[in-house]
């Protein structure tokens, strides 16, 4: 494992709260892109949407053809089918790569969109040249799991959550204020039904793929928050572990939403991950 102090980078101009200009699949995935070079792709976690990836849209276009998708019910793009797993969105997943008719792709996903990663690199590992694994989940203890499961039975009732998610995700420092912000933004954008689905598929996802990592050759870098309460860093120290080429990179002082909290450190270490070649780190 590996830590990262956090410098003092969050001011406004680290993120870009403006909506991206999306195209769409003739399957109904909407997504943006943007430079050229190898390609780079974002998904983000539940409620979100492509937006969410803005610093590191700005920082890798420059050096990579980026594509950052709307993942399904967020955003732009088409719902999955109410009660879809994980596996569903995995396959979303493979069904836009091959509509984008992308080789090998490099993959960042936060959250749910981690979970999505890891699943394609467990389930179509000739697409995937290197994984990002932010801020995503690992065989749940049992009082993390029954918490979860029970904020996901609660969204058909009592709709999008937009209070809960923001206390854990965010601290209260005004670092954190204008992430903070644009993320309530989103869930309160975000389609109830789309949410619900994937909010589902995410609070029983954590261990689909989890005996899946001793099998995925890609370079495999797993990064969270030393403060994340759910998405912990022993949760990413251990698949370090278990993937052949895998590590840990834990941001001190952030929690969930660190890509967008701590912007600069992040995009350092994706650019690290990103010049990983034969040899992990």
């Amino acid at each position: 494992m590996s830590t990262m102090e956090t410098m003092d980078q969050n001011e406004p101009d680290h993120l870009n709260a403006g909506a991206l200009r999306r195209k769409h699949t003739a399957g109904g995935t909407a997504y943006h892109e943007v430079g050229k070079g190898e390609p780079l792709v974002f998904i983000h976690g539940v409620g979100m949407r492509l937006e969410a990836w803005s610093p590191q849209i700005e920082a890798f276009s420059r050096s990579h053809r980026v594509i950052a998708v709307d993942m399904p019910g967020h955003g732009e793009s088409v719902a999955l089918p109410a009660g879809s797993p994980l596996e569903a969105f995995v396959a979303w997943f493979g069904g836009f790569l091959h509509e984008m008719e992308l080789g090998k792709v490099n993959v960042a996903g936060h959250s749910m969109g981690a979970l999505v990663a890891g699943g394609a690199a467990a389930t179509f590992d000739e697409r995937i040249k290197r994984i990002a694994y932010l801020n995503g989940v690992y065989r749940r203890d049992p009082e993390a799991k029954a918490a979860v499961l029970a904020r996901a039975a609660a969204i058909p009732l009592t709709g999008v959550d937009k209070e809960g998610p923001l206390l854990r995700w965010f601290g209260d420092d005004a670092q954190s204020a204008v992430a903070r912000e644009l993320t309530r933004n989103w869930l309160s954008l975000v389609d109830p039904r789309g949410y619900a689905t994937a909010y589902a598929a995410f609070a029983g996802g954590d261990e689909t793929y989890a005996d899946r990592w001793p099998d995925v050759r890609a370079p495999a870098l797993f990064l969270t928050g030393s403060d994340d309460p759910n998405s912990t860093p022993l949760m990413a120290e251990q698949m370090a572990t278990a993937a052949p080429r895998g590590w840990a990179r834990i941001v001190e002082g952030h929690r969930h939403m660190v890509n967008l909290t701590a912007p600069d450190i992040v995009n350092e270490l994706l650019a690290e991950w990103l010049s990983c070649g034969e040899d992990a780190r």
